[in-house]
Parts: C-alpha cells; structure tokens; sequence
C-alpha cells in the first residue's frame, strides 16, 4: 500500500506547478538514530501552508460563514421592511395631499423642524409662493399646514432612516469581511438605489411646485416621475426580499420537469403584469383619474368609454389621458388576478415544498384580497355619487 500511495504524492509535491506553495522544511540533523531532530526554524521559515496564509494575511476565508450570512440575510429582510413602510407611508402623504408643503429640500438642514410660531410662519409663507397654495389652498389656515407639513417630514425622515439602515450596517459587514465578491456587488447596487430614489422623490415634488401660467388644473407632481419613483422603490423592495431569502432559506433541488418550467415562466409573467399594474396605478393617482369613473365593471353606461383616444398623437392617450390610464389599469388588474389564480392551479398540480405551496396560497389571498379593497372603494363612490344626485 506504501508503494502505492507514496510515490504518486512524492511526485505530486515535487512538481513545478505545486513547488513554489511547500514551504522548505529545514534540514534535519542525524544524531545516530533513526528518527532526525528538526531544527530551529530561522524568521521568515515556515512549517505549514497554514502558517504561510495566516502570516501574510492571506488566511482569512473569502467565503463568509452561514452565521454571517444568516446576520445579512436578516438585516436584509429589515431593510425590505422599511422599504415597505416608505412605500406605505408615502400612499398615505399622496392621499392627504401633503407632498407639495415642503418647497425645498435640503439633506441636513431639514432635519430640524419649525419650533418656534416665528419659524412656522416662515414656512408658511414660503409654501404661499407656491402654484398649490394659490389654486387649490388659498383659504389653509397655519395648523392645517401644520398637518400637511408633518406628514411629508415624516416621510422625508422615513427616507432617511432607509438610507441609514443601508449604508452603515453595509459599510461594517464589508469591513468584518462578511460578504462574499457577489455579494459586496449587490450591497453596492442596493445602496447605490436607495441614494437613487432619494434624489428621485425631490425631483418628483420639484414638478409639482413649478409654475404653469397657461394651466389653471390642480397642481400635481408629474405622473411619469411618481411612477418611476415607485417603479424604483418597488425595485428596492423586491430585491432586498430576494436577496435575504436567498441567504436564510436552504435551496430546494427540484426535478426539471416539464411542469415546473411552466410553473417558473408563469410565475416570472406574472410577476411582471404586477409591477406593470402598479406603475399603472402611479399614473391613476398622479393624474386623479381614480375620479374620472367610480362604477365597475362598467365605466359610466358602457363597457368602453367613448373618451379614450382624445388626445393626439394616440399614444399620449396612454400616459396622460385620464380615461385611458383608469381604463388601463382595469385591464391589468383584472389580468394580475386571473394570472395569480392560473398560478395558484398551476402549483397544485406539481409536488412543491410546503413554503411554496404556501406562498402560492397568500398570493392568492392577497390579489383577491386587493381586488375586494378596490371594488368596495368603487363601490362607495358611486353610492356617494348616487346620494349627491338624489339631494
């Protein structure tokens, strides 16, 4: 066995590719026995391969360890997190119509809010120079911008606090030496996005504050920035969510059938149709078109508004007329939601990991569950709409 194992490993350590990473072993010295006396190693001399890497700073594993990443994958899963509550909390600043009371913008200087009532006043004369204020406010007292106010502060330190929770835990995981090469790249990209969409939301509220002397309509921020600025944000979100997943959940190794392929195109499709609905539901409330129709599944008396195609050329229809969008953003809700249930009868069919069959199960839950929200609203405001005409 001797004769079988040795000279192959002799030969294997003594070739010129491996040469130059075995350290030289100091000579022996013959003190009539068998067995030889290492020397003292002179400095700069090494034993093992190990010694070698750990003196020249090449010891460190370049693979983080499943405790590490198991630290990212939560603080990645909280990120995703606040990212929602942004996302949230800034729905609720676009429906209480408190985007536009803050005029500038400033990283630091904001921070601080008005204390004193010589500080709000000059607040509120700085909003009073603005389109909101002169066409739709005229007649806001102070606490009623007091309001307003708070609520874009708070989203403004909402955003804030996302950019912290980013870039400093980032910054000590890349010191510690936590994140693998491909995941420094997405840290990265992650971060780089949250500084994105920061910049982002000022340049959505700047449209809003300009001045439109041939326009007497509400002043409202452009719909095509607020859909990117969503579209960014949801961005952010799913591939924080992805990325955490990806590092707390073990893989599943499934059989590439023909069925899970479709089950993946599926998903993937479907996936797409709702991000297009919500970019699609950002122009529906940049616009107010929202109020253009409240009757469902019908828009006013016909399956089809006779309005759709009023403006020219014909593809600003898609993005500008009020009509359309509504009537848009019907369709690719109504399609989210059958793709969702053929997703769900899809998953059924195949042998899948329980948490697969149970997210398949609360997507479905949740697209009926928005559908419902949706129509009950619609629901409310033709019944108000109703009462109005018989007063």
């Amino acid at each position: 066995m001797q004769r079988l194992l040795f000279p192959p490993l002799k030969a294997l350590m003594g070739s010129p590719c491996l040469r130059p990473l075995v350290p030289r072993a100091a000579p022996r010295t013959q003190c009539g026995c068998s067995c030889g006396i290492r020397r003292p190693l002179r400095p700069g001399q090494y034993s093992t391969i190990s010694e070698v890497a750990l003196q020249s700073g090449r010891g460190t594993v370049s693979l983080p360890s499943k405790a590490a990443e198991r630290v990212v994958g939560r603080w990645l899963l909280v990120c995703s997190g606040t990212v929602a509550g942004a996302v949230i909390l800034g729905g609720v600043t676009r429906l209480t119509e408190s985007g536009l009371s803050m005029v500038d913008w400033h990283l630091i200087k904001e921070m601080k809010p008005p204390t004193s009532q010589e500080e709000w006043e000059t607040e509120f004369q700085k909003y009073q120079q603005f389109p909101e204020f002169k066409i739709l406010n005229h007649d806001m007292t102070l606490p009623e911008f007091k309001f307003i106010w708070y609520m874009e502060y708070s989203h403004r330190m909402w955003g804030r606090l996302v950019g912290l929770a980013y870039v400093l835990p980032a910054a000590y995981f890349w010191r510690k030496g936590w994140l693998s090469r491909g995941m420094k790249g997405r840290v990265l990209a992650l971060c780089g996005l949250v500084c994105f969409q920061g910049l982002l939301g000022w340049y959505m509220v700047k449209s809003g504050l300009e001045e439109k002397p041939d326009s007497h309509d509400i002043p409202r921020v452009s719909q095509y920035r607020l859909a990117a600025h969503l579209g960014s944000a949801l961005v952010l979100y799913c591939a924080s969510l992805w990325t955490s997943l990806s590092l707390l959940l073990p893989q599943h190794k499934l059989p590439e059938t023909r069925q899970l392929l479709w089950l993946r195109r599926c998903a993937h499709g479907t996936a797409g149709l709702v991000f297009l609905t919500a970019l699609s539901g950002a122009f529906v409330a940049g616009l107010d078109a929202g109020l253009v129709y409240n009757s469902f599944p019908k828009m006013g008396e016909s399956w089809i508004p006779e309005d759709l195609f009023t403006f020219s050329p014909i593809l600003r229809n898609v993005f500008e007329n009020p009509t359309m969008v509504q009537f848009d953003h019907r369709i690719l809700g109504i399609t989210s939601v059958t793709a969702v249930t053929v997703l769900y009868f899809l998953s059924r069919r195949i042998p899948l990991p329980r948490r697969t069959k149970m997210a398949a199960v609360t997507l479905l839950a949740l697209a009926y569950t928005q559908g419902s929200v949706l129509f009950n609203f619609i629901f409310i405001g033709d019944l108000d709409e109703g009462v109005t005409k018989i007063r």
